[in-house]
């Protein structure tokens, strides 16, 4: 009795109304943002996350596809630590991350030409990024044309007597791998000018401008402001392209297919090689997870670094 006495009691008022209201409208809003990102997630559980999954135990196995699976432990492991071939891929693939340097400098020097209030930069802004929405295939066989012997760079040199004879860019184990870098520079540096055009537009005009009234010239403005405020642009795209550059694929595939002489072979290529050409996927499974360990390191150190870097200048 007393109990409904109380009850009948309760009034509500509109203190203790809103935050039951507002709870309300957050998780509706909170499942309505799932709902929406459900299909995305589904598919990303069954072809990335999953396969992932699945490697970590294949990667103890010797499974073909052909014959019985058996546990090996650490066999394939140790058969990929004592195989040349795994550590000229793994080479390959860590040399490939000497393009991001050269990638974020030559992207910032762009994302700050085409900052500028000129007539008709747009039109720049947009042949810039062409490369980055073309399928890297499509830019692979573009580029292989013009690398070719009676292409149009042996043909310019040629011509203005720099050489004597033809430069196999893709033949050559001298030129191969850099000729592939070349590709990937040139592909990715329309997609960081844009993030970095994103962060120059960010920083307040007033800023600079209180630079130049208290005497500081372009350089020091640029040094002293604009680079230290883009530095989480720099340390995103940079953590961005070096997941890529380990991960590279498509441009070795489509160009040179790991040749001439393995000079070109990268992690990536070495492991789909081991699974679809020898059908050995539990071999290839062990060298796929050396590298995602390898990945993870990477990303972590420059994750660490940069959200280091964040804090300080916040």
């Amino acid at each position: 009795m007393a109990r409904t006495s109380a009850a009948s009691s309760y009034i509500p008022t509109e203190n203790n109304v809103k935050p039951v209201k507002k709870m309300n409208k957050k998780l509706r809003m909170s499942f309505i943002s799932y709902l929406f990102m459900a299909p995305a997630l589904i598919l990303v559980s069954i072809f990335v996350i999953y396969p992932i999954v699945y490697s970590i135990p294949l990667a103890f196995t010797d499974y073909s596809a052909i014959g019985d699976t058996h546990y090996v432990g650490f066999d394939n492991f140790n058969r990929a630590f004592q195989d040349e071939e795994f550590w000229i891929a793994m080479k390959n693939s860590a040399l490939f991350v000497a393009c991001v340097p050269v990638l974020q400098f030559l992207s910032i020097l762009l994302a700050v030409v085409v900052n500028t209030k000129l007539k008709g930069i747009v039109f720049f802004r947009v042949m810039y990024y062409i490369p980055v929405i073309t399928s890297m295939i499509a830019i692979s066989i573009m580029w292989s044309f013009i690398f070719n012997q009676d292409g149009i760079i042996n043909s310019l040199l040629l011509d203005m007597g720099i050489i004597n004879s033809p430069i196999y860019f893709l033949a050559d184990t001298k030129y191969a791998l850099f000729s592939l870098m070349f590709v990937t520079i040139w592909q990715g540096l329309g997609y960081y000018m844009m993030l970095y055009l994103a962060g120059l537009q960010s920083i307040p005009a007033e800023l600079l401008e209180s630079a130049m009234i208290d005497g500081a010239n372009k350089r020091v403005a640029f040094f002293k402001i604009t680079l230290p405020m883009l530095q989480p642009y720099i340390w995103f795209c940079t953590l961005f392209s070096v997941l890529s550059a380990l991960g590279v694929f498509d441009v070795v595939f489509a160009m040179t297919k790991g040749g001439p002489d393995g000079s070109t072979m990268v992690m990536n290529l070495y492991t789909y090689k081991k699974a679809f050409s020898s059908f050995e996927f539990g071999y290839s499974a062990a060298a796929g997870l050396v590298m995602s360990v390898i990945t993870t390191l990477f990303s972590l150190l420059i994750f660490i670094y940069g959200r280091k870097g964040g804090s300080d200048n916040g």
